[in-house]
């Protein structure tokens, strides 16, 4: 699985294209969750989607300090690299 932060960005604009009902490349990874209309509902099944996809527990703490795609992938990208490391 590739867990580069480009590879995070792109699966998570793909996921929340679909939630949305948006083009993938419509949401704009640098833009706040609430400004892209993810609502606490969305917000949890991104958290469950992310553990299962990526095997890293991603906490709603976690979520509220990343706020946008780009701040979680770069989140989960650096938890990758540890747990490997």
């Amino acid at each position: 699985m590739d867990t580069s932060r480009e590879a995070i960005v792109l699966w998570c604009q793909e996921y929340l294209g679909n939630l949305l009902e948006m083009p993938a490349n419509a949401v704009d990874p640098s833009a706040d969750f609430d400004r892209l209309g993810v609502d606490s509902a969305l917000a949890v099944a991104l958290l469950i989607d992310v553990e299962d996809r990526y095997g890293i527990e991603l906490s709603p703490e976690d979520l509220f300090e990343n706020p946008n795609i780009d701040a979680v992938a770069t989140y989960l990208h650096e938890q990758s690299r540890r747990s490997v490391a």
